[in-house]
């Protein structure tokens, strides 16, 4: 399968099946095509290929030109970079087949929030119960459940998640001395992170995190007029002015990374791409803005009216990118780093989060759910840290969730990079969760093409800068 498009100046080809990616001219870019089609047909003869391609009127150059361009095309055909057979169909057989080890868990430390974000899908951390606070000893059976699950694998995550996390601080602490504890005697090694909107922290909770936390993600939308309107305190009062200062400090004191600012723009902001270098103007370089998700009785949700907008957006903002880099400002966007050497394992590419297999969420009082999403649904409640999963169907059901149990991502040119999306978007929209949220595929589709674009101009910089 190979997938083509122009961007900034840049011929780009994807040979799809090999994870292969090349800039190419004018003519190697119009004969790629027209070269499939004919090994489709069993057409690989150089002498053959020329000889077809010579008698087609669309191609302006000269005999010499479109041999070159044909060797080229078949030189990399030969090596497995155009052109290459889908060798992961039949693989996902033996994957679904695969024993799961739990590796992460979503803890949700504090079902309650001191915000009151418009676009919360956690209705104000309550997720559709009641509100609560895990208690530590909640949280150690948590820690246990996730030791007993994890089989032989030694690295294991746990994020503390909300609501807003900071409400129940001291549990967070105790349980993060408690899994420390774990790792010896289990030969394990617990990699916490925090989210958080920043309400509560101060340099006690800094030093700590800065301590114990591989990752911090802090959630900001942008603008202070965005920022406030979308993330209010229950009183209506803006908490942009309360939260920047803080979100810089963290920011400095981690040396500029493992930390993301995490925000979300609507259908208010669609000219995003304002936000996300507002960010980056006041000093950060780890940055991930994300579309909201939302039903469409929900005055904020992003509609398929608004996608032109938003891939303009995604485009002005790449070209920032570039810039800034060339002068030496240069900051990360999650949604555009990809790597193209190594990139996730075959699994996570076929499969994407694990959720409801190898990640789970856990409420405040123990229940396990596929991921934070699903929590509140009780068609999802696969069990307890006490009593482990006992619905094995539901596990199953996830486990086979991948690109080749969704015929929407079958013919996709990005399926190897978003692994089929999120499968809670999918059954929110579709109810099911092998569909796909089709706002959100067009959307990655962009960013995927607009990533690559990136590596393009990083290479060109990078070879520029050596001679």
């Amino acid at each position: 399968m190979i997938h083509q498009y122009k961007s900034n100046g840049y011929n780009i080809v994807m040979d799809v099946n090999s994870g292969s990616i090349h800039v190419v001219d004018d003519l190697v870019y119009d004969i790629i095509p027209l070269a499939e089609a004919l090994a489709e047909k069993g057409v690989k003869d150089p002498a053959a290929v020329k000889e077809t391609l010579g008698r087609h009127e669309g191609l302006a150059c000269t005999p010499e030109e479109l041999g070159e361009a044909v060797d080229e095309i078949l030189e990399l055909s030969a090596e497995g970079q155009l052109f290459s057979p889908d060798i992961y169909e039949n693989y996902v057989f033996d994957f679904k087949k695969r024993q799961t080890v739990v590796k992460a868990l979503c803890l949700h430390i504090a079902h309650d929030c001191n915000l009151a974000c418009k676009y919360c899908f956690a209705e104000e951390g309550e997720y559709h119960g009641r509100r609560a606070l895990m208690s530590l000893e909640v949280g150690k059976k948590a820690l246990d459940f996730l030791v007993a699950n994890s089989g032989n694998r030694v690295n294991l995550e746990v994020d503390f998640f909300g609501g807003e996390p900071l409400m129940n601080w001291q549990v967070v602490k105790e349980l993060v001395a408690y899994g420390r504890s774990l790792e010896a005697p289990h030969n394990k090694k617990f990699r916490f992170t925090l989210t958080t909107n920043g309400v509560l922290l101060d340099d006690e909770i800094l030093e700590f995190a800065n301590r114990e936390m591989a990752n911090i993600v802090l959630s900001i939308d942008g603008r202070k007029e965005i920022h406030d309107k979308m993330r209010p305190f229950r009183g209506g009062q803006g908490s942009y002015d309360l939260i920047v200062p803080k979100f810089r400090k963290v920011a400095e004191s981690r040396g500029q990374e493992r930390y993301y600012v995490r925000g979300t723009f609507t259908h208010h902001n669609l000219d995003f791409s304002r936000d996300v270098l507002h960010l980056a103007d006041l000093g950060f370089k780890q940055i991930s803005v994300e579309p909201v998700v939302a039903g469409p009785e929900d005055d904020y949700a992003i509609t398929e009216a608004d996608l032109p907008v938003l891939m303009e957006e995604y485009d002005r903002l790449a070209m920032e990118m570039i810039k800034r880099r060339k002068e030496g400002r240069g900051f990360n966007f999650f949604h555009f780093m990809i790597d193209l050497e190594g990139g996730p394992c075959v699994a996570k590419r076929l499969s994407g989060c694990g959720s409801g297999t190898e990640y789970l969420a856990v409420t405040p009082w123990g229940d396990l759910y596929p991921c934070h999403q699903f929590v509140g649904n009780e068609k999802f409640l696969m069990g307890n840290v006490e009593e482990g999963v006992l619905r094995g169907d539901i596990r199953d059901e996830f486990k086979g969730c991948n690109v080749y149990a969704k015929e929407k991502c079958r013919k996709c040119f990005a399926k190897f990079y978003c692994s089929g999306g999120c499968a809670a978007n999918a059954y929110n929209f579709h109810g099911n969760i092998n569909d796909a949220y089709d706002v959100g595929c067009e959307l990655e589709c962009k960013r995927v093409e607009c990533a690559i674009m990136l590596k393009a101009a990083e290479a060109e910089l990078e070879e520029g800068n050596q001679q």
